[in-house]
């Protein structure tokens, strides 16, 4: 019985490898990249789009609502891809997660300060739209995970190595 026990124990501290893990995140980031793209062009077309501020509003709540879910699913895809088993797994696994929340949380604020603009007045409106865009980018950059300050060799080289993150 003790034995039965600790081999359980023992089978569940490993996690994926490095090289698991990255291609984990990386298929997790490459749609999430996608579509995050997808926004950015989106965006800036209504910004310059003959629509009215009604139409403009309800388009980038749309959009701001997708990259909002867009940030959620890739962070439930990484949380789900475990800890990696490497020096300082458990943080940098908490670092990937913890900026993605970052961004999604920028993303529905970016929805919500948009959602509450008054249309009625189209320069106004589109003032307010500058400012949501201004702040949603500020906050973007700042929750941005620099890749290369990872703490550990073998993810490093596992994000140099595998296919899906190139």
């Amino acid at each position: 019985m003790v034995l039965a026990t600790l081999s359980l124990l023992l089978a569940g501290c490993g996690g994926p490898s490095p090289r698991a893990w990255a291609t984990s995140v990386c298929q997790a980031l490459t749609p999430w990249r996608a579509e995050i793209n997808k926004l950015t062009s989106s965006t800036q077309q209504q910004m310059t789009a003959q629509t009215t501020p009604a139409q403009a509003k309800e388009n980038l709540v749309r959009l701001f609502a997708g990259a909002e879910q867009a940030s959620e699913t890739a962070r439930r895809k990484v949380e789900e891809a475990g800890v990696p088993e490497t020096d300082h797994g458990a943080e940098i696994s908490a670092g990937f997660r913890a900026s993605l929340s970052k961004m999604r949380d920028a993303y529905g604020r970016a929805r919500d300060t948009i959602d509450k603009l008054d249309t009625s007045q189209a320069g106004p409106f589109y003032t307010g739209v500058r400012a949501a865009v201004d702040t949603l980018n500020k906050e973007y950059d700042a929750s941005a995970l620099d890749t290369s300050q990872l703490n550990s060799t073998e993810l490093k080289e596992a994000f140099d190595e595998v296919p899906e993150c190139r």
